[in-house]
C-alpha cells in the first residue's frame, strides 16, 4: 500500500469551507487505498496575528515565547481538519510535532529538524487511519517546542514524507505548479511538468517563492520525489488526473537530448549593494569586513574584491534591502579598525538569475545572456555563477524587463 504526504497551505486551510475541500480531496486519495499522512500550515493569516499580539506586549519577543506562540496556528488546523474528516466518517488523528517525536535543536524560531520518531504514525497508518500533524514545529531534547521558520510546514511535511519512506510528497499550494518565471511578470510563463532537486534548489534561493529552501534541500538529501500542485482545483477531480497535475520535482535528470539548456528565470527584488572604499588590502579584509556584518546574523550574499591599487582596495557585496541600514550601520561602527575611505550603497537594486542543469553541457548561456541585457541598454552591476546557474545584478528599474526579455531570449516560452 503506497504511502503519500500531503502539505496543505495556509491558503488551502484559510476557512471552514476550504478545510471541507481539504477533507474531501484526503478522503478521496484514502479511499483509492493509499496510506495518507496530512500536514497542514495555521489558517491563512493566522501566525501573523500571533505574532503581532506578542509584539503588542514586547517589541523585542523573547524566542521561546514566541515558538510557544506561534505553534498554536497549527494545532488548531489540524483539530479542525481532523474534525472535518470525522464528518464525513473517515478515521482520523490530529498530533502536534512534540506528540510524534519531531526533534531539533534550539534555536527558537529557526530550529532545524534533528529526528522524527515514527512508532506512533505508522501504527495509525496500519490501522487504517489518515494521520494529521502539525507542520512548522518540533520539540528540542528539554521539551521545549520550537518552530522552523516561515515556510516551515514544507520542510515538515518532506522531513515526514523521508521519515516514512514515503512514496511522495505533495505540496499543495495556491499555485498549479513551478512556473519558467513569475507569471505575473511575464505572460508567456509556462508550468514545467518536471524539475531537477538542484534547479528547484537554485529557484527556491533566488527569489522563487512555491517553495521554502530547507524543504528543497531535504527532499533531495533524502530523495524524496516531491510533487508541487494546486489545492484550489475540484477536490473530487479523478484522482489519475490530479497525481499527475503540477510540477514533479525529482532526483533523475533527465536525459533527453532535446533539453532546454535553461529551466528558469528567477528574481528577488529587494536586494541592497554595499561598496567599502579604500580598505587596506591585506590578509584577512574579507573577514575583517564581513565579520561584523555576519555576527549581526545579516546575510551576504553577491561579493566582489576588486584589484589593489596603492595597496587599496574597494570591496562590494550585498545584502537583503531590509538588512541594509543596519549592515552600514555595523561597518560604520567598525571604521577605525577597518581603516576605510569611505561607504557607498544603493539600496534599489535586483536581482535575476537564469537556472538550469543544462549549463553543464552547453557552453554560450552566460554570453547569451549577457548579449540579451545590452540590448536592452541594461547595465550589470555584479555577476555570480555556479555550475547551474548565472546571477547579475542589475538596476531595479530594468528588473521585469529583464526577466521578460531573458525568458523570450532562452525560448522558456516554448515546451
Amino acid at each position: 500500500m503506497a504511502l503519500i504526504v500531503h502539505k496543505y497551505g495556509g491558503t488551502s486551510m484559510g476557512s471552514t469551507d476550504r478545510i471541507k475541500n481539504v477533507a474531501a480531496r484526503v478522503a478521496k486519495w484514502h479511499d483509492a487505498g493509499y496510506q495518507i499522512v496530512v500536514v497542514p500550515s495555521a489558517m491563512s493569516g493566522e501566525t501573523n496575528r500571533l505574532i503581532g499580539l506578542a509584539k503588542e506586549l514586547m517589541a523585542q519577543p523573547d524566542p521561546r515565547e514566541l515558538d510557544m506562540i506561534a505553534s498554536t496556528g497549527e494545532q488548531v488546523s489540524v483539530g479542525l481538519l481532523a474534525m472535518a474528516l470525522l464528518a464525513i466518517g473517515k478515521d482520523a488523528v490530529s498530533y502536534t510535532g512534540w506528540q510524534v517525536g519531531i526533534r531539533t535543536d534550539s534555536s527558537f524560531t529557526k530550529a532545524r529538524i534533528q529526528s522524527i520518531d515514527d512508532t506512533r504514525v505508522r501504527a495509525d497508518l496500519e490501522a487504517g487511519k489518515i494521520v494529521i500533524i502539525t507542520g512548522f514545529q518540533g520539540v528540542d531534547e528539554q521539551g521545549n517546542i520550537s518552530t522552523l521558520g516561515r515556510g516551515g510546514s514544507d520542510t515538515s511535511a518532506v522531513a515526514i514524507a523521508a521519515a516514512l519512506k514515503a512514496d511522495e510528497c505533495l505540496i499543495y499550494t495556491d499555485v498549479d505548479g513551478v512556473y519558467t518565471t513569475d507569471p505575473r511578470v511575464v505572460d508567456e510563463a509556462r508550468r514545467l511538468e518536471k524539475i531537477t532537486f538542484e534547479e528547484m534548489l537554485e529557484l527556491a534561493s533566488l527569489g522563487s517563492k512555491v517553495l521554502q529552501t530547507r524543504s528543497v534541500e531535504f527532499a533531495g538529501n533524502y530523495q524524496v520525489p516531491t510533487r508541487v500542485l494546486s489545492s484550489l482545483t475540484d477536490p473530487l477531480m479523478p484522482l489519475a488526473d490530479e497525481a499527475n497535475s503540477g510540477t514533479l520535482i525529482s532526483f533523475e535528470e533527465e536525459t533527453n537530448m532535446e533539453q532546454a539548456v535553461i529551466s528558469g528565470i528567477a528574481f528577488t527584488r529587494d536586494e541592497a549593494k554595499i561598496t567599502v572604499i579604500g580598505v587596506p588590502d591585506k590578509p584577512g579584509v574579507a573577514y575583517h569586513i564581513l565579520g561584523p556584518v555576519s555576527d549581526a546574523n545579516i546575510e551576504v550574499d553577491m561579493i566582489i574584491q576588486n584589484q589593489s591599487v596603492d595597496g587599496k582596495t574597494d570591496f562590494t557585496f550585498t545584502v537583503s534591502r531590509n538588512d541594509y541600514q543596519r549592515a552600514v550601520a555595523v561597518l560604520e561602527a567598525q571604521r577605525d579598525e577597518l581603516g576605510y575611505v569611505r561607504i557607498v550603497g544603493d539600496a534599489k537594486v535586483s536581482k535575476v538569475s537564469a537556472v538550469g542543469v543544462g549549463m553543464r553541457s552547453h557552453v554560450g548561456v552566460a554570453s547569451q545572456m549577457f548579449r540579451t541585457l545590452a540590448e536592452e541598454g541594461i547595465n550589470i552591476m555584479m555577476i555570480s555563477t555556479s555550475e547551474i546557474k548565472i546571477s547579475v545584478l542589475i538596476d531595479e528599474k530594468y528588473m521585469e524587463l529583464a526577466v521578460r526579455a531573458l525568458h523570450k531570449a532562452f525560448d522558456l516560452e516554448k515546451a
